[in-house]
């Protein structure tokens, strides 16, 4: 049941950035809960597995595509390997 709710996670993190992908209007609560949750999934199962510090990245660029305009990228990289991520955990 946890695997879910932590691949429930990773999609609507990676829905936030395909959001940003096609540029449409992401509200900024939006971005910062998904990369919120991100950081502390990242640091809860921080063990040195490659998984955690992809969330980290992905929580890091979600943090920066408020300000600034990333290229794209760093969008697209991080939105198909959350969205490979999540749709795992639902298998």
């Amino acid at each position: 049941m946890i695997v879910k709710i932590l691949g429930a996670i990773d999609l609507a993190a990676s829905i936030a950035f395909l959001m940003l992908t096609f540029s449409f209007q992401v509200p900024v609560q939006f971005l910062v809960f998904c990369a919120g949750l991100l950081f502390l999934k990242g640091m809860f199962i921080f063990g040195g597995e490659v998984l955690s510090i992809i969330d980290l990245i992905a929580s890091a660029c979600l943090i920066l595509s408020i300000w600034f305009t990333l290229p794209i990228l760093l969008l697209w990289i991080p939105a198909f390997l959350l969205l490979a991520k999540g749709f795992v955990s639902f298998l």
